[in-house]
């Protein structure tokens, strides 16, 4: 007979009581991992939190994100100012940069740059991520002749080369080149690759256990689709957005270059590319600047993109 000692509680004095070795050592275990996520949003926060290319490029988005929102809390220089007797005017203190041909000041129109730029991208990536959801999702998850018939529209759209189709398509909008104008152009020939994402993600998803177990208690299939599906296939359609964020950028500054994306009056990283042309003989900086700020932003995308696909991905964050 074992000698055993008891204490009376009273209520209000309840105490944690560790296990002993007789219990084993694994019930602590057990025990502090019930605190820890266990979803694969949790499991991926935790992954990106370790990384310091996550916060690089944060960082980075960030800072892009806030040239464009407020540039007057980056410079008091109006972009749009030229003198031409500042013309390709070595850098000095209120102006770090120095001026280009057209006596213009380079950092403030570097920092007033991403306001057209990264508004182009946000409202594009959006735009096709919306429309190109609704389209791969309904032909994933419904089959048969809707699907046969999105799936063909789409392939008809993927096969026309996204830049070369907006370069046709805005040249019927010459006196009507906005930042609006662009994003609808871009947007036309830029969800296909979402909407086949997507299909693939829905079709490997709407035959999985909790899909079937909605199905039985008697679930709408809008309901299935929109509060069981998209969630757990919304991993690959993130990253995928991420990444053409940047894409968007350069289509902007690609039709900007060639003259037929923003006009003039809009200050913008393609645009000052483009006039920099002239000038890179005598003072090759001044295209330098505005192609920095282009490949850092587009470049902070694309290393999120990255890190963001190997937080999703279970068998990256093993490796």
């Amino acid at each position: 007979m074992h000698n055993q000692s008891h204490a009376r509680v009273l209520p209000g004095q309840e105490r944690y009581i560790a296990p002993t070795d007789e219990q084993g050592l694994g019930a602590v275990d057990a025990v502090s991992d019930e605190s820890a996520p266990t979803s694969v949003w949790g499991e991926a926060f935790r992954y990106l939190r370790a990384r310091p290319l996550f916060w690089v490029s944060l960082i980075m988005i960030v800072l892009a994100l806030a040239l464009a929102i407020a540039p007057q809390l980056f410079t008091a220089t109006d972009p749009r100012f030229c003198e031409l007797s500042n013309s390709l005017g070595k850098p000095s203190v209120n102006h770090p940069f120095g001026f280009d041909r057209q006596g213009c000041d380079i950092y403030a129109r570097m920092i007033y740059g991403a306001r057209a730029s990264v508004a182009v991208g946000v409202l594009t990536t959006l735009v096709v991520t919306i429309l190109g959801t609704i389209i791969g999702a309904l032909a994933g998850y419904f089959g048969g002749i809707l699907d046969a018939l999105l799936s063909r529209v789409t392939d008809i759209f993927y096969a026309v080369p996204f830049v070369l189709a907006a370069i046709v398509v805005m040249q019927m909008f010459r006196d009507f080149r906005t930042i609006l104008t662009v994003v609808i152009v871009l947007s036309l020939f830029g969800w296909t690759n979402i909407a086949r994402i997507t299909r693939g993600a829905v079709l490997a998803t709407k035959n999985e256990e909790f899909v079937t177990a909605a199905r039985a208690v008697g679930a709408s299939k809008w309901k299935i689709l929109t509060s069981h599906i998209l969630p757990n296939a919304a991993a690959p359609i993130i990253v995928y957005a991420t990444v053409a964020l940047g894409t968007f950028i350069v289509a902007e500054a690609t039709l900007s270059f060639l003259g037929i994306g923003l006009p003039p009056t809009i200050v913008s990283w393609g645009g000052d590319i483009a006039k920099a042309q002239a000038s890179l003989r005598q003072q090759p900086m001044v295209l330098f600047y505005p192609a920095m700020a282009l490949g850092a932003t587009v470049l902070s995308f694309i290393m999120m993109g990255d890190v963001v696909r190997d937080a999703l991905d279970p068998k990256a964050r093993k490796k």
